[in-house]
């Protein structure tokens, strides 16, 4: 009898154990195939990620953040730990930037093509704007 009691908790031990296990929730795992968008995504990002820390590693960057009062190394970090669909969107804002300047170059430009304008036409006689140019008649 004592036998059979010794042998019977180690066996509800076991039993109960197992019970306990199998009623736990499990995570399946769900194999796919990868997409190539997929991939190239990743890819891509990883790709503006790199060309981002390498843009902060420029001298007058780093010079220009200094100014800012932003520590190089804290946006670097940063950079690092934004996701890819961030990354995608800093890259795409940064292709729409204007190369080297704002739009005051634009401005004059514009102010200077409609003074040439107005000045052949005032030299040709259609219009009478500018008191220095003479008109023979």
């Amino acid at each position: 009898m004592h036998r059979i009691r010794y042998s019977a908790r180690y066996v509800s031990v076991f039993v109960t154990l197992t019970m306990v296990f199998l009623t736990m929730p499990l995570q399946t795992v769900h194999a796919a195939m990868v997409g190539s968008e997929t991939v190239l995504s990743m890819t891509q990002a990883q790709n503006v990620r790199d060309n981002l820390i390498r843009l902060f590693e420029r001298k007058e960057v780093q010079a220009a953040m200094t100014a800012q009062g932003i520590d190089p190394l804290e946006a670097k970090a940063r950079v690092d730990s934004l996701s890819d669909a961030q990354v995608m969107r800093i890259a795409d804002k940064m292709d729409q930037l204007p190369a080297g300047g704002d739009g005051l170059g634009i401005l004059v430009g514009a102010a200077l093509i409609v003074f040439l304008v107005l000045l052949f036409t005032d030299i040709a006689g259609y219009t009478d704007i500018f008191p220095f140019v003479k008109h023979q008649n």
